[in-house]
């Protein structure tokens, strides 16, 4: 069964930005949709982004215009790019299969705050 680590956590300014890393276990190349989720300090785990297998992409518009997420089935790995960073961006982030998710991983933290 696939494992996610995700990685590139941190402390950042509002406006600031971060770049997340999420590295599989095993090839991601069959999966049909790759999605981060967050969780927010005492919130349910949220959706904040998907990509398809063709590199079709969601973005709600909470982080519409400001995030971008990206995928490289040959190195098993995805992203996350993370621009204007906003306090309430402040969440533990996962990266995981869309709509069924494995197993989740520990998550990188991302805390913004001045």
């Amino acid at each position: 069964q696939v494992q996610f680590v995700e990685s590139g956590g941190g402390l950042v300014q509002p406006g600031g930005s971060l770049r997340l890393s999420c590295a599989a276990s095993g090839s991601i190349s069959g999966i049909a949709t790759m999605a981060w989720y967050r969780q927010p300090p005492g919130q349910q785990r949220e959706l904040v982004t998907y990509i398809t297998r063709g590199g079709i992409t969601y973005y709600p518009d909470s982080v519409s215009g400001r995030f971008t997420i990206s995928r490289d089935n040959a190195k098993n790995t995805m992203s996350l790019q993370m621009n204007d960073l906003k306090p309430e961006d402040t969440a533990v982030y996962y990266c995981n299969i869309a709509g069924t998710p494995l197993p989740w991983g520990q998550g990188t933290q991302v805390t913004v705050s001045s």
